[in-house]
C-alpha cells in the first residue's frame, strides 16, 4: 500500500473505505464518520486498477487530491492507494501495512455489498472464506442490506446519521454535465477541485 496520508496512532480496529471516489461525496464522508463510532481509524483506499470499470473522468492524481480535500484535518482519516481493487486484495495489503493485530472492517453501502457478495470469485464459498479476513459494515442505501445466510456474524449494519440515498458520484458528474446545482453533494473542500476537474 502506498500512503498519501496516514494517521499517527496504530489502530486496533481499522475501517476500510475502498472506492473510485470520482468524485468523493458527502455520502463517502458520512460513511467514514459513522465508522469512527466503532473503528480507531478509517483509511480511504483508491485502487490503481478496478475489477469492474476502467479509469475515466478524473485521473488517479485528481482523485487523491480530492480525497485529501475531503478528509480535511480529521486525524483519524488516512488515504492510501492499492494495486488492485477486490476487497480481499485490499484486505491483504492492509494486513501487510497494519499488522496481524488490527481488525479490518470494510465499509460500503447496500448496493456495493450486493455487488461484492455476488461477485464471481472463482469458486463456491469463496466470498464466505474472505470474511474470515475482514468484516463488512453496510450502510442502508435505498433499503437495508440482508446478509446471505450463514454470514450474519461477519456482516453488520452501519447506521449513518445523514440520509445519503440520493448522493452518488454519478449524480454529481451528471449534474455538472447538465449545468445543475451539485455543490451540496460533495464536501466543501472538494468543490473547487471538482469544478476544475469535471469542467475540463
Amino acid at each position: 500500500m502506498e500512503f498519501f496520508r496516514r494517521a499517527a496512532a496504530r489502530p486496533g480496529r481499522l475501517g476500510v473505505l475502498a472506492g473510485t471516489f470520482n468524485p468523493p461525496t458527502r455520502a463517502h464522508l458520512a460513511l467514514a464518520q459513522a465508522a469512527l463510532g466503532c473503528a480507531d481509524e478509517v483509511v480511504f483506499v483508491l485502487p490503481r486498477a478496478f475489477p469492474h470499470k476502467a479509469y475515466g473522468g478524473a485521473s488517479f492524481e485528481d482523485r487523491v487530491r480530492m480525497l485529501a480535500a475531503a478528509v480535511g484535518d480529521e486525524p483519524r482519516f488516512s488515504i492510501a492507494a492499492s494495486g488492485a481493487g477486490l476487497f480481499i486484495e485490499i484486505a491483504r495489503k492492509c494486513r501487510e501495512a497494519y499488522g496481524a493485530g488490527t481488525e479490518l472492517l470494510f465499509l460500503c453501502g447496500r448496493d456495493a455489498a450486493e455487488r461484492v457478495a455476488g461477485w464471481d470469485y472463482g469458486g463456491e464459498g469463496a466470498f464466505r472464506r474472505q470474511l474470515d479476513e475482514y468484516q463488512l459494515l453496510v450502510a442502508p442505501r435505498h433499503g437495508e442490506y440482508r446478509p446471505p445466510a450463514g454470514m450474519e456474524d461477519r456482516i453488520h449494519a452501519l447506521p449513518v446519521a445523514d440520509a445519503c440515498d440520493a448522493i452518488s458520484a454519478t449524480e454529481v458528474r451528471e449534474r455538472i454535465r447538465r449545468g445543475e446545482p451539485w455543490e451540496h453533494l460533495v464536501p466543501e473542500g472538494v468543490v473547487g477541485i471538482a469544478r476544475e476537474v469535471y469542467g475540463r
